[in-house]
């Protein structure tokens, strides 16, 4: 395996270029810009995207923001999100906001999320994949003469099909106004609706509110039980307070942690063999003394 090697302030020349490219983006047109050129960019397209953030998302018909749409994002055209238009110097007046696409050549006049089945694009009901077809409006199929627009009956695991769903691309005001989250302000282009790590999970997995929300005060202070995690387990254990383990009892913690010579499978039939223990000893407590019958005198 090669190591690289970097001089005195190498990484510092790393992290200058990755700013530089988060910020920037596709503008310089794969040239860099100079220091002159790139402090004139940051000072005149930077207040501008400060205040015109679009936040583009997929969203399902039940209000719930399935995916969040990043720089790396896919469209229908195949070009990610970073690759279309995304600032603008006075936000767009008619609704929905169209986001053309920048790549030369290609023929997609409004970004258009499609959603991933794996790895690869789902399937229309002609039988063919999404990128099989016109990044042009009408969304012909390239492979059939039969289809007559791309549609797809893929079920999103928000349970909704995928047709059913909208790429929304709205303003921050507007975001707000829905109770949306918007995040902090940022100078980096194309971030769409990204606002932190959990953006990158999918609607129904993401506890805010533009996906299922937080968890009820009620779950979240429901006890412990046996079918918790043993992380959790052990988690609650050193959150909890000297004097309320002596109730739990010092055997039970200690039996729910891995031991250091203890590979997976072991870990995991050793908890089941404990488990089953329990529950026979908690089955044979609860049985009730047979009364003996005996015979009247």
């Amino acid at each position: 395996m090669e190591r690289l090697t970097l001089p005195a302030g190498g990484a510092a020349a790393v992290d200058d270029y990755l700013e530089y490219r988060r910020i920037v983006g596709e503008d310089d047109g794969g040239k860099l810009f100079t220091p002159e050129e790139y402090e004139e960019y940051k000072r005149r397209v930077l207040p501008m995207r400060l205040q015109n953030r679009l936040f583009v998302s997929w969203r399902s018909p039940t209000g719930m923001d399935c995916k969040l749409v990043g720089p790396e994002t896919l469209c229908f055209c195949t070009h990610r999100y970073k690759q279309h238009k995304t600032d603008f110097e006075t936000v767009p007046q008619q609704r929905p906001i169209s986001l053309p696409c920048r790549v030369p050549g290609c023929l997609c006049r409004a970004y258009l999320y499609v959603p991933l089945n794996g790895t690869q694009p789902v399937r229309c009901r002609c039988k063919h994949f999404a990128d099989q077809h016109s990044a042009q409006p009408g969304f012909l199929c390239s492979a059939c003469s039969k289809c007559s627009g791309f549609h797809s009956c893929f079920t999103c695991a928000c349970g909704q099909p995928a047709y059913a769903h909208d790429t929304v691309v709205e303003t921050k005001q507007e975001r707000l106004a829905q109770g949306k989250p918007v995040g902090r302000d940022v100078p980096y282009a194309a971030m769409g609706a990204l606002t932190g790590f959990s953006s990158l999970a999918e609607g129904y997995m993401r506890l805010d509110d533009s996906g299922v929300g937080a968890p009820s005060p009620e779950l979240l202070d429901s006890p412990g039980t046996a079918m918790d995690h043993p992380f959790l387990k052990a988690f609650q254990a050193s959150a909890t307070a000297p004097e309320a383990l002596t109730d739990v009892g010092t055997s039970s913690q200690v039996s729910s942690l891995r031991r250091p010579e203890e590979d997976d499978m072991a870990f995991f039939e050793r908890r089941y063999q404990e488990r089953i223990k329990m529950e026979k000893a908690a089955k044979h407590k609860g049985k009730a003394p047979v009364p003996s019958k005996t015979k009247p005198s």
